[in-house]
């Protein structure tokens, strides 16, 4: 083969391949251009610029069991043990209106409401020694809607009822006594 023959052959097939290629038919416009992981910041073009630094968030250390904590799952827990509201006939709703539940507490207490669309549920005290649930032994919660935090220590809990009127708030103290829960006291808010 002669070199003109050579040449003539590389322009054919030059020819064909310009011919079978559209204008938007490119290797380089089908190539996918590198793309960073989602979060990573790409650099821009041009000059190098110096990689950005990422810092990772500190571990949270250990929550404190000894502060209120009313997003404890034992109070979930305790929740759902609980008998059906009387007048309803509904579950408690887990999420509490107060409380000052914590693990350290010798009583501790939330306030749940029933799971009811009722414009007054019903609502009642869950009562819990060293952040364990008191099933039995506990006097009557019902009807209490807040804590008195004043009149509320360690071992002691100040359950309060507010009918919405200033000055007829009622408090009603419950106290642990070293095996169990006793009623100490009832006095106007």
């Amino acid at each position: 083969m002669t070199w003109q023959a050579v040449l003539g052959s590389l322009a054919v097939a030059a020819a064909l391949t310009v011919t079978g290629c559209g204008s938007g038919d490119s290797t380089a416009s089908k190539t996918p251009e590198p793309t960073a992981p989602a979060g990573v910041p790409t650099a821009p073009s041009g000059p190098s610029q110096p990689a950005p630094t990422v810092t990772a968030a500190p571990a949270p250390g250990p929550t404190d069991p000894c502060v209120t904590n009313l997003a404890a799952p034992e109070i979930a827990r305790a929740v759902s043990e609980l008998p059906r509201d009387p007048r309803s006939q509904q579950g408690w709703n887990p999420e509490p209106l107060a409380g000052n539940y914590n693990e350290c507490a010798l009583l501790s207490a939330v306030i749940v409401k029933a799971n009811t669309n009722s414009e007054n549920p019903n609502t009642r005290a869950v009562l819990f020694h060293r952040g364990k649930y008191i099933p039995t032994g506990v006097p009557d919660t019902f009807g209490f809607n807040g804590l008195d935090s004043e009149a509320t220590t360690g071992d002691t809990v100040a359950l309060k009822y507010s009918g919405g009127l200033p000055g007829l708030d009622s408090v009603v103290k419950f106290r642990w006594n070293g095996s169990g829960v006793e009623l100490i006291g009832n006095t106007p808010g």
